[in-house]
């Protein structure tokens, strides 16, 4: 049996490992709703990015794009967003998984990786990272966003990939995260057009048809798609953002609330074993005193 002294420390040591748990849900909750806000913003913007896709995409019936027809490549790029930093449950491993269980050829797969702990995950696996981004996990920026999309970008017109895929953790709410990946070159257009098939006019009421694109539809297509690529991928790295906010925030409430369980626990083995320690004390004291009359 454990003396008072071990046990009084394991109550101090777990009180410390509370207030620290406790302290990082409050960080992660205050993050969480910036990074909510971010996410509910830029929504509607990548909307809009996805209806004038499409509506291009139809003028310009596909002509002319690499990017909307797949090339000779059978290699696979999966831009994996993770986090930089652990203590978030399974947001990390979640979404590593999803792309592992994805892949079919490791010998055929293009690893980019953002955060720390994807690469990390995917060494440990034997996975190859060709190319990988830190430190914007938790605030995204366009610029990243960009620089990704310019490197698959250009993988893909050299023949070097033949298909790539965004992986992300897609924000439902402050509870719920849902690993996601979606496909972004090439690019389907026929899905796309077939999701929006009900929607006849445009948000000005004026029918798409009506649209005209100078110089011409394949000329503005050409010009959009690299934008549209990096939009998605900026989206994806916003909505990761909130995830990994909410998971964390979520992780270290249970550990605090786990915390809290064992210390009661202890403090009453503590009280148990000091009160088996006085009746033990009183005891002796008792069974001296008989003997001495």
């Amino acid at each position: 049996m454990a003396s008072l002294q071990d046990i009084k420390g394991r109550i101090r040591s777990i009180d410390s490992t509370k207030k620290i748990t406790s302290a990082m849900h409050l960080v992660a909750t205050s993050k969480l709703n910036k990074s909510k806000e971010a996410a509910l913003r830029t929504r509607p913007f990548f909307r809009k990015m996805l209806s004038t896709m499409q509506s291009i995409a139809k003028n310009a019936k596909g002509a002319g794009s690499p990017f909307l027809r797949p090339n000779e490549s059978s290699v696979k790029a999966y831009i994996t967003l993770s986090a930089d930093r652990g203590l978030c449950g399974g947001y990390n491993s979640n979404i590593c998984k999803l792309v592992m269980n994805h892949i079919e050829n490791k010998d055929e797969t293009h690893l980019v990786i953002v955060g720390k702990r994807g690469k990390e995950l995917f060494k440990t696996k034997g996975y190859q990272v060709q190319k990988e981004i830190l430190g914007v996990s938790e605030a995204p920026n366009y610029k990243a966003a960009r620089d990704l999309a310019d490197y698959v970008i250009d993988q893909y017109a050299k023949g070097e990939v033949g298909e790539v895929y965004l992986a992300y953790t897609s924000f439902k709410s402050s509870i719920q995260q849902e690993p996601t990946m979606i496909r972004i070159l090439p690019i389907d257009i026929e899905r796309m057009m077939k999701e929006d098939s009900e929607q006849k006019t445009s948000e000005e009421g004026l029918p798409n048809d009506l649209l005209v694109y100078e110089p011409s539809p394949e000329a503005v297509l050409g010009y959009i798609i690299p934008r549209y690529v990096a939009d998605v991928i900026y989206g994806g790295m916003v909505e990761a953002s909130a995830s990994e906010q909410g998971a964390r925030m979520t992780a270290m409430d249970s550990a605090t609330e786990n915390a809290e369980e064992i210390m009661e626990k202890l403090n009453i083995q503590y009280n148990r074993a000091r009160q088996a320690a006085i009746t033990q004390e009183l005891s002796e004291i008792v069974g001296g005193a008989e003997a001495l009359k």
